[in-house]
């Protein structure tokens, strides 16, 4: 291993190898494109879009990307468009109450299809009457490993219990 930089060695004028801390160098590599896609405002928005718009406005739009002077393009489905175009000041109001500074002066609004549809709720699986239960440990019975067959009868369970 070499010598590491020590604080005033560079002020000497000479660069001795070793390890330097790599934090400076990667923030001014990466500062510029984080800063030019929205930063950290976007993740975060996109992280918590449902709890700074609401179920209803966040079910039907999403923030796609931020641009200089706090533009927010955000898609929208097609059908609550007009609605969230006439409730523009109160998502931006929304948003920069959320972050307390204005993060975002104005809304693009972008309609077609949303990028993360949300899965749709999931009904709880019906208990198993007996006979299908016997069935079912009796097609598994001939299975040897105990997690194997843990596994298969968690799976037949879902699968003889889900709705047709």
């Amino acid at each position: 291993m070499g010598e590491a930089n020590l604080p005033g060695d560079e002020a000497a004028g000479e660069r001795r190898p070793g390890f330097r801390a790599a934090g400076t160098s990667i923030s001014r590599l990466v500062g510029p494109i984080v800063a030019r896609h929205g930063g950290g405002v976007l993740a975060r928005l996109k992280s918590e879009w449902t709890a700074i718009a609401g179920p209803d406005l966040a079910a039907a739009s999403w923030p796609e990307a931020l641009g200089r002077g706090g533009i927010l393009k955000l898609h929208v489905a097609p059908a609550k468009a007009l609605e969230i175009q006439h409730r523009a000041p109160l998502v931006i109001e929304r948003i920069n109450l959320f972050f307390g500074r204005a993060a975002v002066t104005r809304l693009a609004l972008v309609q077609g299809p949303l990028p993360l549809a949300a899965p749709p709720p999931r009904e709880p699986a019906r208990p198993l009457v007996p006979a299908e239960a016997t069935a079912l440990d009796r097609q598994l019975s001939a299975v040897s490993s105990p997690e194997l067959r843990d596994a298969l009868a968690r799976l037949g369970r879902r699968v003889i219990a889900a709705p047709k």
